[in-house]
């Protein structure tokens, strides 16, 4: 758990960093070191239900024999 802690953390400033340099402004490095953990964590959900699709599709495939390829394909 303290690993998971401290890697937030870091995540929060560094996107605070990259932002100050870039804009200049407390504010607005505020606003998107707090914002874009959650939209990466919005955006992983999807992530992780698409990659599921493609392990699904890997599997079914590794479950087809050899020898029945072609009445598979239809």
């Amino acid at each position: 758990m303290l690993k998971t802690i401290t890697f937030t953390l870091m995540h929060f400033c560094i996107a605070f960093g990259v932002t100050y340099v870039l804009t200049g402004s407390v504010a607005a490095s505020s606003l998107v070191a707090a914002i874009e953990p959650l939209c990466n964590s919005v955006g992983f959900y999807f992530h992780e239900k698409v990659w599921r699709r493609f392990e699904r599709r890997g599997a079914r495939k590794a479950a087809i024999p050899q020898h029945a390829w072609l009445h598979h394909q239809a």
